[in-house]
């Protein structure tokens, strides 16, 4: 059984002419005229005394006649000044080359079968396939997602398999949504069954033992107009047995005093037991509960009874439950919990913390294999289930490794190994060898050994030490008039690791740096260095952010005009935090899919959730904190801003459009001098998980051109 966060903790040309304050001016960019003007309104809102003026509260309603002409009008304003860039054919030409290369995902055993999802190259959707033989050339299809929509805009969004291996529940979005609609399949011929679950979000299923039937999570049906906007509480955990209605699913557990708990089921490999994991937010702190199968009247007993640490489910031997945790253990460990004696005092140590981060870990052929991370980039260990060191798997670099997950009777898994400059190849892993051979490795249009990466680290505004990537052509070295690209997140306990791109290669190509910082906020480091990130110190992540680009630019490895800056989602935020607190510091700013308004982000959807990160502006003095550092409140008018390219979706229902729109609005009207300020309003997309390969081509070819443009990039392919 692999260990995973639970799926509700979660809850991207010519030469310029330099301007006086160091930021370049593209050609011809739009003038202040051109940008449409925005429904507007005389809203005023009082944060504990506090008067805070939102004159763009009308772009919160994403389906009013207003926003919609605002949306259009500025897709047009943004693609007449793409349309411009001589060297934007080109670069999607690239992109499409680059892209068009076999990607696989990494396989799992389920009864006789292997099951993995395989792209040929440019198929919007992968296709999962399944075979009896890994050397199989002719793999049968189990499921196309590319043939439930003419544009590639429904996505599979998760798969569950029954303990047999002959039943498959799968997740399905359409355009992008977080909203999923569950079905199920046999997989022998391929062919649906007629079960049909809708209004499920943040969820997985978990078959029980015999095969009848699965446990998942459900909200309730929103009101009609709300789906996309409407804040997602009470949701329940069911029980679907195959074949009958989903009106007749069976409730196994639900806390209405509680509108923010969220519930995971997940089945023991025995068949035994649920599990049943409580969240109330994105931090990774849970209630654990179990249920009893073999009794028909169990109802479900507390394990845990608070929201103080994380206990991520791993394995059971029977009424032995291992679990990770980091309580007492801020970068993670194993421990073991015997349910007929739950108390704390009765718990033991397995596998104590180590100087590195514990990621993840799984019991597979009898042996805890776990995934570390020293500097944000992968180690592979093992461990006897006494918790006794085993050995290492030996990973080919300085990258990012994943998967080896199973079951305890499996003798074989597989994982994924990926890093900046070398694609996602995966390898077959003998537990009882400890032999690991390629299974799949792709063949890209270009040859890695051309390029490298190094990690270096840099002070940041408090004297922390901030850790970060450089990836380029070999034997670049530092030179002011190179141009960078700096992308972070800093956030909800994710960390950032290298991984492949086909979009960073062609930037490299193009005579690029790539830097990717490490900052505070994200989990590469542990729980500390999450803390160290979040609610009243959230402006530590901002400082790391401002300091590796003060050091990018001080050990001349760029210049302002030659620096672009990009984060997405938290990193949205990121990204409109440091350009308001430090304008003249960056030549070009991408916001993607931001959180804008720090002020009301918690009435939108799933928004709520980050609260555990964020704060909240209902709290006097998380108030005074987040409205210090709110991108949307803190642009300036009169202020000069870099070159800006705002990216977000109309079905964006994670973090939703007007935050995007309130913040391109805002600071169009705001900007001082001619840099552009442009925003690219994706259609029947979301929030970027499932997107079609033609939409990402699309989008990376619009990104690099406006930077190309912007920034004086010369390609140098």
């Amino acid at each position: 059984m692999m260990m995973q966060r639970p799926p509700f903790a979660a809850i991207f040309v010519g030469a310029a002419l330099v301007m006086s304050n160091g930021h370049p001016q593209a050609a011809e960019p739009p003038r202040a005229t051109d940008y449409p003007p925005a429904p507007k309104s005389d809203t005023v809102d009082d944060y504990h005394g506090t008067k805070v003026p939102d004159p763009y509260r009308p772009l919160e309603d994403p389906d009013s006649e207003e926003t919609r002409a605002w949306v259009e009008a500025e897709n047009k304003v943004t693609y007449d000044f793409l349309d411009t860039i001589a060297e934007r054919p080109a670069i999607k030409e690239r992109l499409t080359k680059l892209w068009d290369y076999e990607k696989f995902g990494i396989p799992s055993k389920q009864g006789d079968r292997y099951i993995y999802s395989r792209n040929s190259g440019l198929q919007n959707q992968s296709v999962l396939y399944k075979t009896t033989k890994l050397d199989d050339a002719d793999p049968a299809v189990l499921i196309d997602p590319n043939t439930l929509s003419t544009d590639g805009t429904v996505a599979l969004a998760g798969v569950s398999f029954s303990d047999d291996g002959n039943l498959m529940a799968y997740g399905i979005a359409t355009a992008g949504s977080d909203w999923n609609e569950w079905r199920v399949r046999d997989v022998a011929t391929s062919k649906d069954l007629p079960d049909v679950l809708k209004w499920i979000k943040f969820s997985s299923a978990s078959w029980t033992k015999d095969g009848k039937g699965f446990y998942y999570g459900r909200f309730p049906e929103p009101k009609p107009g709300d789906d996309l906007k409407g804040a997602n509480y009470h949701q329940k955990l069911y029980y679907h047995a195959l074949g009958t209605p989903q009106s007749d699913d069976t409730l196994i557990y639900e806390r209405p005093d509680q509108k923010e708990w969220q519930f995971s089921g997940t089945v023991t490999d025995d068949g035994k037991y649920l599990v049943i994991t409580v969240g109330k937010g994105t931090d990774d702190k849970f209630r654990i509960l179990y249920q009893d199968l073999t009794d028909a009247d169990a109802k479900p007993i507390e394990i845990i009874g608070n929201f103080d640490y994380e206990y991520s489910f791993i394995d059971n031997d029977g009424p032995l439950f291992w679990f990770k945790t980091n309580n007492g253990a801020p970068r993670g460990k194993v421990i073991a919990i015997d349910v007929r004696q739950p108390d704390a005092k009765h718990w033991k140590e397995v596998i104590p913390e180590a100087a590195e981060t514990l990621e993840g870990i799984d019991v597979v052929g009898g042996k805890f294999l776990a995934l570390y991370l020293k500097d944000a980039h992968s180690q592979a260990r093992v461990f006897k289930t006494d918790g006794t060191p085993a050995g290492e798997i030996d990973l080919p670099g300085l990258g990012t490794a994943s998967g080896l997950g199973g079951k305890a009777s499996d003798t074989e898994t597989f994982y994924a190994f990926t890093s900046y400059t070398r694609p996602t190849t995966i390898y077959r892993y003998e537990v009882a060898s400890g032999k690991s051979d390629v299974f799949k490795s792709p063949k890209v249009d270009f040859n890695p050994d051309d390029y490298e990466t190094t990690q270096v680290f840099y002070p940041s505004k408090d004297g922390t030490k901030i850790p970060m990537f450089l990836s380029h052509k070999k034997g670049m070295t530092p030179d002011p008039a190179t141009p960078c690209f700096l992308y972070a997140y800093g956030g909800f306990n994710i960390s950032i690791t290298p991984g492949f791109s086909p979009s960073t290669l062609a930037w490299m190509e193009m005579g690029g740096l790539y830097a990717v910082a490490n900052l505070r906020g994200g989990g590469e480091y542990g729980e500390e260095w999450h803390q160290g990130g979040t609610k009243l110190k959230k402006q530590n992540v901002f400082d790391d952010f401002i300091a590796a680009a003060e050091w990018l630019i001080a050990e001349k490895w760029t210049s302002t005009p030659k620096l672009a800056i990009e984060g997405r989602s938290n990193g949205g935020l990121l990204i409109g935090a440091c350009m308001t607190q430090r304008p003249d510091l960056y030549g070009a700013c991408v916001p993607g899919v931001g959180v804008m308004d720090m002020l009301r982000f918690h009435k939108f959807t799933i928004g709520w959730a980050w609260i555990d990160d964020y704060g909240s502006s209902d709290d006097p003095e998380e108030f005074q904190a987040l409205y210090k550092y709110s991108p949307l409140h803190n642009i300036k008018p009169g202020t000069c801003y870099p070159p800006t390219f705002v990216i977000t979706a109309d079905h964006d229902d994670r973090v939703v459009p007007a935050h995007s729109f309130k913040f391109a609005a805002t600071l169009q009207a705001a900007q001082s001098c001619d840099n552009p300020v442009l925003i690219r309003i994706e259609t029947k997309a979301g929030h970027g998980a499932g997107k079609p390969t033609a939409k990402v081509i699309d989008e990376a070819a619009d990104k690099w051109a406006f930077l190309v443009k912007v920034l004086g990039v010369k390609p140098e392919q």
